[in-house]
């Protein structure tokens, strides 16, 4: 039986749209640290998942215990920022994704403060899709990995607000809150205009 679902409908729709989609690339990228991450969606039953992971807690590290995708520093090897997404994400899931599924496009860049130094870092993330089941294995750097419904993000409902301090300073900012894990900050930004082209 064919999938005719609304969130099957909609997978058509970000492919489609992925690929007349124009992201924001920073031209400065190459001259500043680069990372890369991966949106994994896969289809089970009549609806949608994407993969995040929910970083361990590790002293010094400012997006400590925070929800994210895999991905990670681009490495001297890696040709492209695509290559990046596929490395980091098999070392912290154990997912390859050149097997597993395939790219099928990329969001705009974004524009973050890296662990150290001053300088910007560049964060580029790609979409994936999965063709064939998967089992995940996380590795020391990842404290659980869970995959969200579409249907629970497309939801207004479930958007509300959460208080962010950053010294002296405090910020009430949109996010998810998924069971006990919070979506927001950068993560949510991805997955705002992945939701866009909806």
């Amino acid at each position: 039986m064919k999938k005719t679902s609304e969130e099957a409908l909609a997978l058509q729709q970000i492919i489609a749209r992925l690929d007349a989609f124009k992201p924001r690339q920073r031209w400065w990228r190459r001259w500043v640290k680069r990372s890369a991450v991966a949106l994994i969606l896969r289809e089970l039953d009549d609806h949608i998942e994407v993969l995040m992971i929910k970083r361990a807690d590790r002293e010094g590290d400012p997006w400590s215990g925070h929800m994210a995708f895999p991905g990670g520093r681009m490495d001297r090897q890696d040709v492209t920022g695509l290559r990046t997404a596929i490395r980091e994400t098999e070392e912290e899931t154990g997912i390859y994704l050149e097997k597993a599924g395939h790219c099928i496009g990329r969001l705009s860049d974004i524009v973050t403060r890296p662990h150290s130094g001053r300088q910007p870092m560049v964060v580029t993330p790609y979409v994936f899709r999965l063709h064939t089941a998967v089992s995940i294995e996380p590795n020391h750097e990842v404290a659980e990995a869970v995959w969200v419904p579409m249907r629970f993000l497309m939801d207004k409902q479930n958007r509300v607000t959460t208080v962010q301090r950053r010294g002296r300073l405090k910020m009430t900012l949109p996010c998810y809150n998924y069971g006990p894990r919070l979506i927001w900050g950068m993560s949510l930004g991805m997955l705002d205009e992945l939701l866009g082209l909806i």
